[in-house]
C-alpha cells in the first residue's frame, strides 16, 4: 500500500456558469454577464483539491467518448490525478452542469449526468486494486448509489477508511452507512437522512447522534459560514469557518471534502483536519469555478 493514498469515485462534469446579479425566480429569465465553461463534478472536483494539496489520488469515474471527456482526461493528467480507471461510454455523453452564481456567489445547479449514471459495479472490479492499494476512500451521490454501496464494501471489508459526501440529497441504507468512516452532509442532507431539520447546533447535534446511532464512526455536518460541527462517540465540537467575502461558492464543500481527505490520510486528528478543510474551502470561495477555485499546498498556513 502507498502511504497517504486516497482513491476518489465519483462524477466528472463540463460546468457552464453564467454570473448574474440574482438568481431567477420560477418562469424568469434575466440577462447575465460573465460565462465560463469550467471542469467540475463533485467526484473530479474533490480529487482535483485533494491532488493540489498534495494528496496521491487516484479518481474512478466515467465520461462519454466526446470532446469533454478528452478535455476531461487532459486536465486529469495535467492535475497529476492518476486516471488509469478512467472510464468511457460509447453510448452516453460526459456529464454537463448548468450553475448560475449571484453576486453574492451564492448559486444554483443543474445537472445532465450522462455517462456518470452508468459508472457500474463491474467497472469498480476493474479498479479493485486502486481501493486495495488505498488508505481512505472518498465518495459522493453524483453516480448510482448501487455503485456507492458495492465501493464501500470492499473498502470496508479490507478495512480502509471511507468517506461518503452525502450529496446530492438523497436517501441512504442503513447497510451502506454501517461500512462509513465519516459523513460530511450539509444542513439539507443532515435533515433528509434523519428527519431532522436542521436550524442550529442543537438540532444539528441530534441528527448528527441519529447518524452514529445507525452505525457511521465519524458525522461532520457542513455549517457554511457557522463552521463546521464534529460529533463522535466522545466528543462533540464546532469548529469555525475562516471569514472570508465569498466571490463563488461553488464546490466549497467538494474542495472540504478533498482538503478533509489528505489530511486524515497524512495522520491529523479530526479537529484539525476540519480546520485544514475549513482553511481550504475558506480560499476556494474566494474564487471563481469548481476545479479552478482549489488551493494548492503552498497557499495553506496550516500544519499538522
Amino acid at each position: 500500500m502507498t502511504r497517504n493514498r486516497i482513491t476518489v469515485i465519483g462524477s466528472t462534469n463540463t460546468d457552464m456558469v453564467i454570473k448574474t446579479s440574482k438568481l431567477p425566480l420560477p418562469g424568469e429569465t434575466i440577462l447575465g454577464g460573465d460565462f465560463l465553461m469550467n471542469p467540475g463534478g463533485k467526484g473530479a472536483n474533490q480529487a482535483v483539491a485533494a491532488a493540489r494539496l498534495n494528496g496521491n489520488v487516484t479518481l474512478i469515474a466515467k465520461t462519454g467518448e466526446d470532446l469533454f471527456g478528452l478535455q476531461t482526461k487532459e486536465l486529469f493528467q495535467s492535475e497529476k490525478l492518476n486516471s488509469e480507471f478512467l472510464f468511457s461510454d460509447p453510448d452516453s455523453p460526459s456529464g454537463i452542469a448548468l450553475i448560475t452564481v449571484d453576486e453574492l456567489g451564492e448559486n444554483c445547479i443543474v445537472v445532465a449526468p450522462g455517462a456518470n449514471a452508468r459508472l457500474t459495479p463491474a467497472d469498480i472490479d476493474k479498479a479493485k486494486s486502486a481501493i486495495l492499494e488505498s488508505e481512505i476512500l472518498l465518495m459522493q451521490l453524483e453516480i448510482p448509489l448501487e455503485t456507492v454501496h458495492y465501493a464501500a464494501t470492499i473498502a470496508f471489508d479490507a478495512g480502509k477508511k471511507v468517506i461518503l459526501n452525502p450529496a446530492p440529497a438523497q436517501p441512504l441504507p442503513d447497510e451502506l452507512l454501517k461500512k462509513l468512516y465519516l459523513i460530511s452532509p450539509n444542513e439539507t442532507e443532515a435533515e433528509l437522512l434523519t428527519g431532522i431539520p436542521v436550524t442550529g447546533l442543537p438540532s444539528a447535534e441530534k441528527a448528527a447522534r441519529v447518524l452514529l446511532k445507525k452505525g457511521v464512526q465519524t458525522v461532520v455536518i457542513t455549517l457554511g459560514s457557522k463552521g463546521a460541527l464534529l460529533v463522535t462517540d466522545t466528543q462533540c465540537r464546532l469548529i469555525p469557518a475562516f471569514p472570508v467575502q465569498p466571490v463563488d461558492t461553488t464546490a466549497a464543500g467538494d474542495c472540504f471534502n478533498g482538503a478533509l481527505a489528505v489530511a486524515i490520510a497524512e495522520g491529523a486528528n479530526l479537529e484539525m483536519a476540519i480546520i485544514f478543510a475549513s482553511k481550504a474551502a475558506s480560499i476556494s470561495v474566494t474564487r471563481m469555478g469548481a476545479q479552478a477555485s482549489a488551493p494548492y499546498r503552498n497557499e495553506m498556513d496550516l500544519t499538522f
